[in-house]
């Protein structure tokens, strides 16, 4: 039977570097689920969606991905989603050591 991907987006953090990833890069790992909190009030971007781990804001959803998401989450629609981790690289650029992806929340 086809099964659809859940994967709506897929990309690297942006700001990581500027973030507190740096706090908790060693505790990341695939698989993990990371928070949206909706900046509506942001004053560089009113779509930001900036993405929590264990408290620590790690950076945010980029600029061409997030206008969609920022729509559903102010509507009170966010547990339709999931962001989860998918790798991470420590070895890499800053804003390069974390990919992650926003998934469609699998409600069967």
């Amino acid at each position: 039977m086809y099964e659809p991907s859940r994967v709506l987006a897929s990309f690297h953090i942006a700001g990581f570097q500027f973030g507190e990833g740096a706090l908790v890069l060693d505790h990341l790992k695939p698989g993990a689920r990371l928070e949206m909190v909706a900046e509506s009030d942001n004053p560089h971007d009113s779509s930001a969606i900036a993405l929590y781990f264990e408290g620590k804001r790690l950076g945010y959803i980029p600029a061409d991905h997030n206008e969609y998401f920022a729509i559903m989450l102010h509507y009170g629609h966010a547990d339709a989603f999931e962001c989860i981790v998918q790798q991470v690289a420590p070895d890499r650029s800053p804003w390069h050591q974390v990919r992650a992806a926003i998934y469609v929340a699998d409600a069967r």
